[in-house]
């Protein structure tokens, strides 16, 4: 089983935003702090999740168990649907990544159980403001 945790975060809202993601495989794992344009927190954590599907898809045929502190990430995927318009345009992209496992599970949890994903998503931020 493939575990993907994930975070957006931003600076400001919007502002400097960074995702997160941390995927485990048994002992190994692969940690990614990506950044991202300026965006809204929401913004960031849908786009999190996509670029963390998209790092998932080389282990689709095996069980991916994805974490997220996002309430709105978790309703969307376990509804398929997005409530708020501003965002609904992530939906497609998230669908389309997701059609493509062949088991896939999402969990909420909450914020203190997502440390290394908030730190990667941190991280990014941080590494576009040092550059301005």
């Amino acid at each position: 089983m493939i575990e993907l945790y994930i975070d957006g975060a931003s600076a400001g809202n919007p502002g400097l935003s960074g995702a997160g993601i941390f995927v485990k495989n048994g002992h190994n794992s692969l940690q990614y702090s990506i950044p991202l344009d300026e965006m809204t927190n929401h913004e960031a954590e849908y786009e999190a999740f996509i670029i963390g599907l998209e790092k998932c898809l080389p282990y689709k045929d095996q069980i991916i168990s994805c974490k997220t502190d996002s309430q709105a990430v978790y309703a969307a995927v376990e509804k398929r649907f997005i409530k708020n318009r501003k965002y609904a345009h992530y939906l497609p992209k998230m669908t389309q990544l997701l059609d493509q496992f062949d088991l896939f599970f999402i969990k909420w949890i909450p914020g203190k159980e997502n440390a290394v994903a908030d730190k990667l998503a941190r991280e990014a931020i941080y590494k576009q403001k040092k550059k301005s």
